[in-house]
């Protein structure tokens, strides 16, 4: 779970070396303000969200925010459920289809929408999480399409 927030981190420590050295009114600007940058750019509320998300912490009912979704993905067919359950029995109905969180919602999608997270939709973790991301959680598999998705490119995450 540490070398995704690990990530995060370097990815903000980065943004506050840019900005010191770039502007001149920059010595305003913390390590907690980049740190939360960049958890909104990747689908997180601020950086505590991303840490409990990423890091394992959080729980079914938690908002998990917008990471397993792209802008692109909203002319795709999908299926949005309030509840994992229904979730659950909507992807058993499809052997072909993935769970997803999504806030506190769950998507039951193809393939093609795993593609456009940037995420392999044959890589061989899927099977270890049996299509489904939630149950997976925090799990090594999960862990590993999460890496993925995090090294997605960046318009994958935010609106152009």
């Amino acid at each position: 779970m540490t070398a995704l927030l690990d990530e995060l981190k370097t990815r903000a420590r980065l943004r506050l070396n840019a900005a010191r050295r770039e502007e001149a009114g920059a010595a305003d600007v913390r390590l907690r303000h980049c740190l939360n940058q960049v958890a909104r750019e990747v689908g997180f509320v601020h950086w505590e969200h991303a840490r409990a998300v990423l890091g394992g912490a959080a729980v079914r009912e938690d908002d998990m925010g917008t990471f397993w979704h792209a802008p692109r993905t909203g002319i795709l067919l999908n299926l949005w459920l309030a509840k994992y359950e229904e979730a659950q029995a909507a992807l058993e109905a499809d052997p072909r289809a993935f769970l997803l969180p999504y806030r506190r919602q769950f998507m039951v999608v193809q393939a093609d929408f795993i593609q456009e997270l940037g995420v392999d939709a044959s890589h061989p973790a899927w099977a270890e999480t049996a299509h489904d991301l939630v149950a997976a959680y925090g799990g090594s598999a999960w862990l590993a399409l999460a890496g993925q998705r995090l090294k997605a490119p960046r318009d994958s995450f935010i609106s152009s």
